[in-house]
C-alpha cells in the first residue's frame, strides 16, 4: 500500500486553489495602498517601500518551480509577503480607514500593532510547522524573564509613548522646552519623540525620559490660538518720566501691525525697575510664529528704537568711570561739516525752499532733526495737526486717503529725495492725509520755530511760497479721487495762502 505524500506548512497555509484568491487579495491592498499614497504625503515613502516588498514575494510566490529549491524560495516569499501584507493593512487601517471614520488614534498604536501581527505571523507559521507553542511558552519561561528585564528600557518608551498620545500631553506640531531643548514635535513612535529645533536639529528624546522630566508645551492654552508671550528689554536715562516711555512705545507698537505679533492681547510696555543709572523696562508681546522668535524680537527692537528716537529719546546703558582720551577737533569739526553739507543738499531739493539763499539753507540745516520710521509705522494720520515738514533720504511711503463713502484710498507712493507735510508746516492746518512707511524710512523733520526768523526777516518769501503751494496742491488733487476733492472743497488760490501763511507766523505784526 502506497504511502501518500507528506503535505508541507505552506500546502496547508495556501492551498493551490487559493493562489487566484491571494492574487486577488494583494491586488485590492495595492490599490488602496495607490490611493493612500496619493492622499498622503507624508506615507509615500514607506507605503511605495513594503508595496514593491509585496508584489515581488506575490510574483515568486506564482513563479517558483515545483523543485526543492523552488519550494524553499517559495516559503521564503510567503514569509515576506505575510510581513508586507502586515505592514500595509495596518498602514491603511490608522491613515485610510479610521479617518474616514473621523477616529484618529495615536500613530504609536500603529506601530504596536505591526509589532504584535508580526509576532502572531511568526506563531501561526511555527504552529504550521508543527511545533507546539504551548510546550515553547512553558519551557521558555526564564527565557521570557530574562527578555523582560533586558527590555525594560524599550517596555517603558512604549508605555510612555502611549501615554504622550493617549493622554493628549504632546501632540505633533507641539513646540515644548524641556531643559535646554526647544523645538516642535514631529513624530512619536514606540521608542522615542523626534523634536525639530529652530537651528534644522532634530533631537531624538526617548519616551520615557520626555516622561520621567517635566516639559514645558509653548504657547498652548485651552480656547486659545498658539501664540507665545515674549520679552524685549531696554533701558532710558533716569531724566524721562517712565509714562512717556510707556506711552511712546506701546502706541507704536499697537498701530505699526507687526508680523508674527499678536493684535490680542495687544503688545504692552512695563516698568521693571531701576538699575546703575537708568530705568529698565520690557515690552511683552504675543508671538504668533513660534519658529520665527528672534526675527520677531529684532523686528520689536527696531519699532522701539525708531520711536524712541522720533521723541529725542535714547536707549541707556550703565555708567562706569573710563578714562577717555579727547577726540581730535579737526575730526570733529570735519565730521559736523559734512553732516552739515549733506542737509543743506537734502534742502536743496525740496522745491518749496528753493527761493532761499546759501546762508538762511545753513541755517535751517542745523536745525533739522533726524527722524527714522520703521515699516509699518504711521507717520502722519489725517486730520491730525502738526506743524513741520518731512524730507525724506531713504525708503518708501505710502500716501492715504480717508473717503467718506469708499473708505481708505492710495493715492501716492513717494521715495527717496521727496518731501510731505507743507501745509501743517506753512498754515497750520490739519493733515489731509495719512501717511505709512512702506520700507525702514528716514527722514529729516523741518519744525515751524526753525523757519520762522527766516520768514520774519523776509516777508516776500511768502508769495513765493504760497505760488509754489498751490502748484503743489493743484499736482497732488489730479492724483486724489473725485470723492475726496468733493469732501475737501476747493482748492486754495495763491492770494488765500499767502495770507494763511502770513498770519500763522505771525507776519502781519512785524
Amino acid at each position: 500500500m502506497d504511502t501518500p505524500p507528506a503535505v508541507s506548512w505552506l500546502e496547508k497555509l495556501i492551498p493551490a486553489v487559493w493562489y487566484g484568491s491571494l492574487t486577488v487579495f494583494v491586488a485590492i491592498t495595492a490599490a488602496l495602498s495607490i490611493l493612500l499614497y496619493i492622499t498622503h504625503g507624508d506615507s509615500r515613502k514607506r507605503v511605495l517601500s513594503t508595496l514593491l516588498i509585496a508584489l515581488i514575494g506575490l510574483l515568486v510566490v506564482n513563479v517558483s518551480p515545483p523543485t526543492e529549491s523552488g519550494q524553499w524560495v517559495r516559503q521564503a516569499a510567503v514569509i515576506v509577503l505575510g510581513l508586507a501584507m502586515i505592514r500595509l493593512w495596518a498602514m491603511l487601517l490608522f491613515r485610510l480607514l479610521l479617518p474616514v471614520l473621523r477616529i484618529h488614534p495615536p500613530r504609536i498604536l500603529e506601530e504596536i500593532l505591526v509589532v504584535l501581527g508580526y509576532i502572531a505571523w511568526g506563531l501561526v507559521l511555527l504552529r504550521l510547522a508543527g511545533l507546539d507553542l504551548s510546550h515553547i511558552v512553558t519551557t521558555s519561561a526564564v527565557i521570557t524573564a530574562v527578555l523582560a528585564f533586558a527590555m525594560q528600557d524599550t517596555l517603558g518608551n512604549i508605555l510612555a509613548g502611549l501615554s504622550l498620545q493617549i493622554d493628549n500631553s504632546v501632540e505633533i506640531g507641539d513646540w515644548i522646552k524641556s531643559g535646554d531643548l526647544v523645538g516642535r514635535v514631529v513624530e512619536i513612535n514606540w521608542r522615542a519623540t523626534s523634536v525639530e529645533t529652530r537651528n534644522w536639529e532634530t533631537v531624538v528624546v526617548p519616551n520615557s525620559v520626555l516622561m520621567k522630566n517635566h516639559f514645558f508645551i509653548l504657547g498652548k492654552r485651552r480656547g486659545n490660538p498658539q501664540q507665545w508671550r515674549r520679552w524685549v528689554w531696554f533701558n532710558i536715562n533716569w531724566d524721562t518720566l517712565p509714562t512717556q516711555i510707556i506711552g511712546v512705545v506701546e502706541k507704536s507698537l499697537r498701530e505699526a501691525q507687526l508680523p508674527g505679533v499678536a493684535a490680542t492681547p495687544a503688545p504692552n510696555c512695563i516698568l521693571m525697575g531701576f538699575e546703575n543709572g537708568y530705568t529698565r523696562y520690557a515690552v511683552r508681546y504675543w508671538l504668533t510664529d513660534l519658529a520665527a522668535d528672534d526675527y520677531t524680537d529684532s523686528i520689536v527692537r527696531t519699532h522701539i528704537d525708531a520711536a524712541l528716537r522720533r521723541h529725542n529719546l535714547r536707549m541707556a546703558s550703565p555708567y562706569y568711570n573710563v578714562l577717555t582720551i579727547k577726540e581730535n577737533e579737526k575730526y570733529i569739526e570735519a565730521r559736523m561739516k559734512r553732516h552739515l553739507e549733506e542737509r543743506v543738499l537734502a534742502l536743496r531739493k525740496v522745491e518749496l525752499l528753493s527761493s532761499l539763499n546759501d546762508e538762511e539753507m545753513v541755517v535751517l540745516a542745523d536745525q533739522l532733526k533726524f527722524t527714522p520710521f520703521v515699516t509699518g509705522d504711521i507717520i502722519m494720520h489725517q486730520g491730525a495737526v502738526a506743524h513741520w515738514l518731512y524730507i525724506m533720504l531713504s525708503g518708501e511711503v505710502e500716501v492715504w486717503v480717508e473717503l467718506p463713502d469708499s473708505g481708505r484710498k492710495l493715492v501716492d507712493v513717494l521715495k527717496s529725495g521727496s518731501f510731505f507735510g507743507e501745509m501743517g508746516l506753512m498754515t497750520g492746518e490739519s493733515r489731509t492725509s495719512t501717511v505709512i512707511a512702506r520700507s525702514n524710512v528716514e527722514c529729516l523733520r523741518l519744525d515751524k520755530d526753525a523757519f520762522q526768523s527766516i520768514l520774519v526777516s523776509r516777508k516776500e518769501l511768502a508769495e513765493t511760497i504760497s505760488a509754489i503751494l498751490a502748484q503743489r496742491l493743484e499736482e497732488q488733487r489730479n492724483r486724489t479721487p473725485d470723492s475726496a476733492l468733493d469732501a475737501e472743497g476747493d482748492a486754495p488760490r495763491r492770494a488765500e495762502l499767502v495770507d494763511r501763511i502770513r498770519s500763522f507766523f505771525g507776519l502781519n505784526k512785524h
